[in-house]
């Protein structure tokens, strides 16, 4: 309401100045209409006596004509104006045959004069603190001070680190800076330093925040938290005041917590940069440092910082005395999700049959964000079929969503493309499912989803913290039977393996270079380093001559080709069946794992598949169509049980069906009555 208060009154001083200007400039009376002649044909007039009436004012010179019209002129100087006079207009005057007059100079204030200049001034003061209040936050020049929001008490204690799952020995770090701000005198009397910084290492989504969070909930003391992008500004000194403030700002409310998220887009290595070491990022970066740990003390004061790029920052920043201490915030593992699982779901209705230990075997390598995001998507799901309780479908169509993006049904697509999509993932199906030490099957589809024709879902058996040569060829070989099977089946190949056939290069080119898998060229290290413009360096060299680089790229091609011929073997071997679950896919376009695991195994044909497919898709819907009726059932029930409860707080013969379906009446009114229908309610 003030800031629409602010902007009215705003656009109303500035028309009223518009008014006030033209009120200025054209509210005096408009002067008679007269005729600017040159002097020489104004003395002309007076030398031949036609000139009537003569009014003369400084120099301007002012005649009615015999034929009634009205003229002037200006003479050039007061002497023109006494020649005149002394030669024209005196003796015409004597004589009677001139009337003559003179008004006084008109003379104007001199703070009329300046008004114009007083207004534009005004003006541009006004327009100037209105950007400045913008630019600084509400308050004209105040670019140097801190951005950290000093977060509420209230706020901090709906966060604990019962809400943090998943995250057992972080949490345990991080409770020793929370004993340590509670109980400060049992660390003093043994002489122990509490970290003055800890450094939140890990992939985005992880929970880095979340847990920064937590530990003010549980410590109990004021909470600054600031972005690291919020230091730096195109104003030169400006990220050094900041941070000066806010250290000032947490000494006064000491002892605190600081946290900085992203640290990374000010703690960058220094003399990185085509501005060398005085960039305005850099002396942001030294006050920081400085701040930190200088010959200042800041007692009661911790620091807590989050980046996914610990890489990037500078060395004296990560020294000890600075950030002591660094916690590592990971991908959780499967007893980890199934954690997360449970606090995600404390208020969503899920059905019986969901069981969070399948889901956290499901979702390998999701971080607690894609978590919470796939449960959210659902229950949109479920909201979408009018369902009351999220079942697993609706999950498992969560996870496939997020991992590939929504289905396109809608697509139109040519019967040839279907049946290569869909030997394409069925030779992929067929050649994972033979390899020994492959992962099973959990999905094939050929319905387009994202940029995808389609694809085949492996989960894996059990967590993998470590990836063998096996394993890595095996993948190349799972990755080239799609194209494999185009060329066996269909006699012809399809630009649709050509991300395959990227990310087998790829894992080729890290066995030889990266990881030593080569027998050729040994466990040596050949890999360049991954960015171009890491702190110091501007580009990367090769660390290998021209001779190992024409090696390295035998050697992966020598893998690829040994990839694509076993494949070749597989596929040649199992051809009836990779024929059987193309025509099952081209039938009932998405396979799960045990359909594809009875049409491996021939324990169901294609045509028993389809049939029984088709019999528990009638079943589904039939079921669905049930609990859509039942859930609007139970809606009705509901409504009809608040109305009965309202008309039993009012009279009968007075309550309307619009107030009956108004809000719920307040404790607070006993005593009411109800005007006619369609009228208000009152006390």
């Amino acid at each position: 309401m003030n800031k629409l208060a602010k902007n009215i009154g705003v656009y109303f001083l500035i028309f009223a100045i518009v008014i006030f200007m033209a009120w200025f400039y054209q509210g005096a009376p408009k002067e008679q209409e007269i005729k600017e002649i040159p002097l020489s044909e104004f003395v002309h007039y007076l030398a031949n006596e036609k000139v009537k009436e003569l009014n003369i004012t400084d120099t301007k010179l002012t005649g009615e004509l015999s034929n009634g019209d009205t003229v002037y002129a200006y003479a050039s100087s007061l002497v023109d104006i006494s020649f005149l006079n002394d030669k024209y207009v005196f003796p015409q005057i004597e004589e009677g045959k001139l009337k003559y007059s003179s008004d006084e100079p008109v003379v104007t204030p001199w703070y009329v004069s300046m008004l114009p200049t007083l207004l534009l001034i005004g003006v541009i003061i006004v327009f100037w603190v209105m950007i400045m209040r913008q630019q600084g936050g509400g308050k004209v020049m105040q670019f140097g001070k801190s951005r950290a929001r000093l977060a509420r008490d209230s706020d901090l204690r709906r966060v604990s680190f019962k809400d943090v799952a998943g995250l057992d020995e972080e949490k345990q770090e991080l409770m020793e800076v929370v004993d340590f701000l509670k109980y400060p005198k049992k660390y003093r009397e043994l002489g122990a330093r509490i970290p003055k910084g800890i450094l939140l290492v890990g992939p985005p989504g992880t929970g880095k925040t979340y847990i920064s969070k937590a530990t003010a909930g549980e410590a109990g003391v004021p909470f600054f938290t600031i972005s690291g992008s919020d230091f730096v500004e195109m104003f030169v000194g400006v990220g050094a005041s900041r941070v000066r403030d806010l250290f000032d700002q947490a000494k006064k409310n000491s002892p605190c917590i600081i946290f900085i998220d992203e640290i990374d887009a000010v703690g960058r290595k220094r003399g990185a940069g085509l501005g060398g070491g005085h960039d305005e990022r850099e002396q942001t970066l030294n006050q920081l440092l400085v701040e930190m740990d200088g010959f200042g003390e800041n007692q009661g004061i911790i620091i807590l910082a989050a980046t996914n790029r610990p890489d990037i920052l500078d060395n004296a920043l990560l020294r000890p005395g600075r950030f002591d201490r660094q916690v590592v915030i990971g991908v959780p593992d499967i007893k980890g999700r199934e954690e997360v699982f449970r606090v995600h779901a404390r208020n969503k209705p899920l059905d019986p049959g969901v069981d969070p230990v399948v889901l956290a075997r499901r979702t390998p390598g999701f971080t607690p964000a894609d978590i919470e995001n796939l449960l959210n998507e659902a229950a949109l799901i479920t909201a979408r079929r009018n369902g009351l309780r999220i079942r697993m479908d609706e999950i498992e169509e969560a996870i496939t969503k997020v991992i590939a993006g929504p289905e396109k049904k809608s697509r139109v697509i040519s019967d040839a493309e279907r049946t290569l999509t869909a030997y394409h993932e069925a030779g992929h199906a067929i050649v994972a499912h033979s390899l020994p030490n492959s992962d099973p099957i959990h999905q094939i589809t050929i319905i387009p989803r994202g940029m995808a024709g389609g694809f085949t879902m492996i989960l894996p058996k059990e967590e993998r913290y470590f990836n063998t040569k096996t394993n890595m060829k095996e993948s190349i070989v799972h990755l080239l039977g799609g194209r494999v099977a185009e060329k066996l089946v269909l006699k012809d190949i399809s630009t649709g393996a050509s991300h395959d056939i990227m990310r087998a290069t790829e894992i080729a080119r890290d066995m030889v270079t990266k990881y030593g898998f080569s027998d050729k060229l040994g466990p040596v290290n050949y890999s360049s380093a991954e960015e171009v413009f890491l702190g110091k360096d501007f580009s990367t060299r090769k660390n290998y001559s021209e001779e190992i680089a024409s090696e390295i790229d035998q050697e992966i091609q020598k893998i690829i080709d040994e990839a694509y011929k076993t494949a070749e073997e597989i596929l040649t071997k199992h051809m009836k069946k990779l024929k059987s679950v193309a025509k099952a896919l081209l039938e009932i376009e998405t396979l799960d794992g045990a359909q594809f695991e009875a049409l491996y195994n021939g324990t169901m044909t294609p045509k028993q598949l389809i049939k029984d497919v088709e019999e528990k898709q009638a079943a589904r819907r039939e079921k669905e169509k049930n609990e859509a009726i039942e859930a609007d059932r139970l809606r009705i029930e509901s409504e009809a049980e608040r109305l009965k409860r309202e008309r039993e707080r009012c009279p009968d013969d007075k309550c309307t069906e619009k107030t009956l379906r108004s809000k719920p009446l307040s404790k607070k009114f006993k005593k009411k009555r109800f005007r006619s229908k369609g009228r208000r309610l009152r006390s």
